[in-house]
């Protein structure tokens, strides 16, 4: 019996340690985030901070979005990385969005290969470290039996009984206590969005979903604080009504402002409507629709470095998990599937 427990707790064992490995492979990494591969509004920094904020392995995954004949993705040697050169590609893929397997470590380069892409910020370079595998499990101790236990003895004439325990005093208010309340948490302070974040407010390549998916996700409250980074003279921010944001129309718009950066308090609840009013940007894509809820507190937050704003955590809160959390969730599942199944057997 106890050699077909073991045998039985070694496979599953190693059956684990396969899921811990596939959850780890593969990781897939949008280039850019939701900003996607196109000439970036902030340089080069902007694709080499998106780089420095994950970790690839080999097997993991590059998504390049792009939209067709608008961007490439070239991948080439350092040289030709460095003087923004496609004329010796190792690979080149022209179809958005292109999906680039990681096959072995070190450094990789790609620029876009369009004339001028390049040297306007449009190349990424990525360290790929090893495959992540998942650590072997500890051995099992061996159980010995446990000890039978000794037998008690009946007091002696002559012998002095141990005292018993004191008895625990009772947590119950009484009478005239008054019960101290449970503390009320407080609202979030204002925070500022960057809309589009390192894109800011242009033309997407991929449509309106770029400025939805940013959207996705966020806490709108009032009090908080809309920033819209464009160039001068190239665009706009209409605030307008959901009929005129359906048809892309600014003929009467609630607010205009053409003077970057715009700066919008949201100063009402329910659903707000923004798009670009120059002729062509709001149809191409350059439309925003965000649902706003109730008040924030008065109190400021503290800006990140992605250019929102934040407050501040108090005692105990729990981190939001990051983007490539998935493989820390699969590892504990594992583990937690490992403590059960052994508690089984035992």
């Amino acid at each position: 019996m106890a050699v077909s427990r073991s045998k039985t707790l070694a496979f599953a064992a190693i059956v684990i340690a396969a899921l811990l490995h596939i959850s780890a492979a593969q990781t897939p990494h949008t280039v850019g985030g939701n900003a996607g591969w196109t000439i970036p509004q902030g340089g080069e920094s902007v694709y080499s901070n998106w780089a420095s904020g994950n970790s690839f392995a080999v097997g993991d995954i590059l998504v390049f979005n792009f939209a067709a004949g608008a961007h490439d993705v070239t991948q080439v040697n350092k040289a030709d990385y460095d003087s923004c050169s496609a004329a010796n590609p190792m690979m080149t893929s022209t179809t958005g969005p292109a999906r680039i397997t990681l096959n072995s470590t070190g450094e990789h380069y790609f620029i876009c290969g369009v004339p001028g892409h390049c040297s306007a910020g449009q190349k990424v370079t990525v360290n790929i470290l090893a495959s992540t595998t998942a650590p072997s499990p500890a051995p099992r101790r061996a159980l010995t039996p446990a000890a039978a236990p000794t037998p008690s003895t009946s007091p002696v004439a002559g012998d002095v009984p141990s005292s018993a325990p004191a008895p625990t005093p009772s947590t119950s208010p009484v009478s005239g206590d008054v019960p101290s309340s449970a503390p009320t948490p407080s609202a979030r302070s204002p925070m500022t969005y960057t809309v589009g974040d390192s894109f800011g407010w242009n033309i997407p390549t991929n449509g309106a979903a770029l400025f939805q998916n940013w959207a996705a996700g966020k806490d709108f409250m009032v009090g908080d604080i809309l920033v819209f980074n464009y160039t001068a003279g190239a665009h706009n921010v209409a605030e307008v009504t959901s009929d005129a944001y359906t048809a892309c129309t600014t003929t009467n718009p609630i607010s205009l402002d053409s003077n970057p950066p715009s700066r919008i308090t949201l100063t009402t609840a329910g659903e707000h409507f923004y798009l670009c009013a120059v002729p062509g940007h709001c149809s191409a894509g350059q439309q925003l629709s965000i649902n706003v809820t109730g008040a924030a507190s008065t109190t400021p937050g503290t800006p990140s470095p992605s250019g929102s704003t934040t407050p501040s955590s108090p005692a105990g809160d729990v981190a939001p998990p990051s983007p490539n959390s998935a493989t820390s969730v699969a590892g504990v599942s594992a583990a937690a599937f490992l403590s059960v199944f052994v508690a089984l057997l035992l």
